[in-house]
């Protein structure tokens, strides 16, 4: 299920989108997911999704849920708000974090590596240049956009938020 957001602050669920215009924050929670922030700063357009898996497998009920479908759907959201036909976007991308690396250190692709290789695959396919990243690690973090800037703020548990 997708969110179309429009309050001032927003928390993008799990497997959801949220688009914005013009002001306002969004806001996610990450762990193995990605959180993919484009940002069009001429228009002054963001939208977030969290990417919980790498492929959809042909699935269209969560959109937002997979790599390979959040990206073009979070594009789509986009060109519908701004009504425009073409958007000159980048992105932003947090989270892939390997959550059980206590439980299976010598995990061989965990799910966080593979989130992170969809995600970065689906941006080149559209042509999206990456501008920032804050991946990996073994902890979870949140994930907080700013508009009309387009700022991204990470905060893990235990260490100075970060802009990137």
């Amino acid at each position: 299920m997708t969110n179309l957001v429009m309050k001032d602050e927003d928390l993008v669920s799990m497997g959801g989108i949220g688009v914005r215009r013009d002001e306002g924050i969004l806001r996610t929670l990450l762990g193995s997911c990605i959180g993919v922030a484009l940002y069009e700063r001429r228009l002054r357009l963001v939208g977030l999704a969290h990417v919980v898996m790498p492929n959809s497998m042909g699935r269209t009920d969560a959109l937002g849920k997979y790599a390979d479908t959040a990206i073009p759907e979070t594009i789509r959201q986009l060109l519908k708000i701004a009504n425009v036909q073409r958007l000159e976007l980048s992105a932003k991308i947090a989270g892939g974090a390997n959550m059980f690396a206590n439980v299976s250190p010598v995990a061989k692709n965990p799910m966080g590596d593979q989130n992170t290789e969809a995600v970065e695959s689906a941006l080149k396919k559209w042509n999206i240049p990456i501008t920032a990243r804050h991946l990996g690690g073994s902890a979870g973090r949140r994930m907080i956009v700013h508009l009309p800037t387009g700022m991204v703020q990470i905060h893990v548990v235990g260490q100075t938020m970060v802009e990137i």
